[in-house]
């Protein structure tokens, strides 16, 4: 019955209301490349968002670099908000130092 702390803390895309499109630009803050998925927080609209991105691996297979996305980069985020209003948008593509990278 145990399952490993990411199992537990994973949240399925079913929670993100893909009506809603979010395009934001701002620097990227506290970023955590690491899996099951990549984070970071950005300011939209007056609160700070948590970013879910894909995983290093996808990123790094579509040219999406660690070192690209380091705290205080700026960077254009596109993707949906949670459905229960939780400041936090799964990313669908995100665009940094002129390179948009389609993230699903």
């Amino acid at each position: 019955m145990a399952l490993p702390a990411a199992a537990l803390a994973h949240h399925g895309w079913s929670s993100y209301d893909s009506t809603k499109l979010i395009k934001a630009t701002g620097p990227l803050k506290s970023v955590a490349w690491r899996n099951p998925h990549a984070e970071a927080k950005l300011d939209y609209q007056g609160r700070t968002w948590d970013v879910i991105l894909a995983p290093t691996s996808r990123m790094e297979a579509r040219g999406l670099k660690q070192d690209m996305l380091k705290d205080g980069t700026v960077a254009t985020v596109e993707g949906y908000p949670r459905s229960d209003g939780t400041p936090e948008m799964r990313l669908e593509r995100i665009t940094v130092a002129g390179k948009t990278v389609e993230l699903r």
